[in-house]
């Protein structure tokens, strides 16, 4: 129980981490661009999700490494233990669409309510920080 709780808080903190770190770079380096604001918010977008694709594949990671190498995770419906099904399952958990075609089963249970808690933070941080981007253009073509 102990080492699932200690997985579970390194892959959110990392994800939270990347997630402040693609946001503070975005923040410094899009201001340094001649382009019209436009593109710039358009640099924001894309480079957030890319971001959020990143924190995707990190916990699909951290599925596949339950799932191959500790008795804490089992999954079950169409699944067939590959990696793309991992990051498939994380792509639906972290944006809390959940289709319910994979069930989780075990101990994995708390880091997909994590994931699904982790992704709707980070998306809503993004939410905020591309809008506070557009405010700083609303004014200008």
């Amino acid at each position: 129980m102990l080492a699932a709780f200690l997985f579970n808080s390194l892959l959110v903190s990392v994800a939270v981490v990347i997630h402040y770190e693609v946001l503070r770079y975005l923040s410094t380096l899009v201001p340094r661009f001649t382009m019209r604001h436009r593109l710039r918010v358009l640099i924001c977008v894309f480079g957030a999700l890319c971001g959020h694709v990143l924190e995707i594949w990190l916990f699909g990671l951290g599925y596949f490494l339950l799932l191959h190498t500790t008795n804490m995770a089992a999954f079950s419906g169409n699944f067939d233990s590959s990696l793309l099904d991992c990051v498939y399952f994380s792509f639906t958990t972290y944006t809390t669409l959940g289709f319910g075609d994979i069930e989780p089963l075990g101990l994995v249970r708390f880091l997909v309510g994590l994931e699904s808690l982790t992704g709707l933070v980070l998306i809503t941080w993004t939410a905020s920080f591309v809008y506070i981007e557009m405010r700083k253009f609303w004014g200008d073509s």
